[in-house]
């Protein structure tokens, strides 16, 4: 299977690394200044032929061939056209409207070819919001994710990573994938459109829901959780630890483990919802409780009887616990480069991913990729 990855940053580049990773052949179409993201540093990697390069653009670059075309010179487009041609899937997210002004929009490709799969993602959709830049700063602004972040009393926070640029690239995987198995049975390419709005709004779940289906408009909560008690980090003899109990069971677990079983027998805790109402008479109590033993001792303790925590870890120190637990978080092409990228998330019986080539260079694979749309 062909990509052509017209896309730049992360939502559309992180869509084609998965389908890279599970085996099609992505070719990554850049400007002649690169993507964005090669710019976006520190952090680098200092590579001793190519210098230092953009952390950003190595996470989601992985298993693809670059090619660098200028859409204003007449023969880098028709080369670019060629290759739409070609393409089994073509994902872009120009601004709505960028394609068309080179011919490579959706209707000008699928005349000449009517089975592909073409992928649009833009910020704010095609229609009322097309002139607006797709940023997820913004998208985690205007969705109202901003106003759940932070603690109650204080200013908004944006989450810590692109979190609905990342998710519109599942979004458009997935999406991908089943247009690819409705072709296989009809032999129909279609048009997909996302956007990081449209996804963001997806992606708060119960937060949406509580505003469309009950009218409840969510607000900032520091770490607490509106329907759940305990969920948050807690303070122990020697530093935080993160305490779960989702469910009623959990809950008695917790209240024995920590030596206070009376707690979950008192009816004012006795349900979810008696504890929502109960939050701060149960916080004083289990706050008491964890105040004598240490992180370490209670993470032990609590784990053994199978209530969910856990320390609140640096990333080195989630990707340490990543490989403590077997999961192999670290993988490297077979490549003269052998980029360290971190290990697809799924694993497969039958068609596991595969890591062959490390993220490209700029242009590196220009001359094999026009040879091959040549010949």
């Amino acid at each position: 299977m062909l990509v052509a990855d017209f896309s730049r940053v992360l939502a559309g580049p992180y869509a084609t690394m998965m389908l890279a990773d599970l085996g099609a052949t992505v070719i990554k179409v850049e400007g002649p200044g690169g993507d964005d993201t090669r710019t976006w540093k520190p952090p680098v990697l200092t590579d001793p032929e190519h210098g230092d390069i953009a952390t950003y653009y190595l996470s989601i670059n992985r298993n693809k061939r670059s090619i660098v075309l200028d859409f204003t010179d007449p023969d880098d487009l028709a080369t670019a056209r060629r290759l739409a041609q070609r393409a089994d899937v073509l994902v872009e997210n120009m601004k709505p409207g960028g394609m068309a002004k080179f011919g490579l929009d959706h209707a000008s490709v699928a005349e000449h070819n009517p089975s592909v799969v073409y992928c649009s993602i833009s910020g704010f959709g095609s229609r009322g919001g097309a002139h607006l830049p797709g940023y997820d700063l913004l998208v985690q602004a205007t969705s109202g994710l901003m106003s759940l972040t932070g603690e109650a009393d204080g200013p908004p926070y944006r989450a810590g990573v692109a979190v609905f640029d990342v998710l519109t690239g599942l979004h458009a995987a997935l999406a991908i994938s089943s247009a690819l198995r409705h072709r296989e049975r009809t032999g129909q390419g279609q048009l997909l459109e996302t956007n990081l709005l449209s996804v963001a709004v997806s992606a708060l779940v119960n937060q949406t829901e509580a505003y469309v289906a009950a009218g409840a408009v969510p607000h900032r909560m520091g770490n607490e959780h509106p329907s759940v008690f305990p969920y948050q980090p807690m303070p122990t003899k020697d530093g935080e630890l993160i305490v779960i109990a989702a469910n009623d069971a959990q809950f008695r677990k917790l209240a024995t483990v920590l030596g206070d079983p009376a707690m979950a027998e008192d009816p004012r805790f006795a349900t979810m919802s008696d504890r929502i109402s109960h939050r701060a008479e149960i916080e004083q109590r289990l706050l008491a409780r964890l105040a004598t033993r240490t992180a370490q001792e209670w993470y032990t303790a609590i784990t053994e009887v199978g209530v969910p925590c856990g320390p609140i870890n640096s990333v080195d120190g989630g990707v340490a616990l990543a490989e403590e637990l077997g999961l192999e978080p670290v993988v490297r092409a077979p490549d003269a480069a052998a980029v360290p990228t971190v290990r697809n998330p799924v694993t497969y019986s039958a068609t596991p991913p595969s890591y062959r080539r490390s993220p490209p260079p700029v242009g590196a694979d220009s001359a094999e990729i026009r040879s091959w749309l040549n010949g």
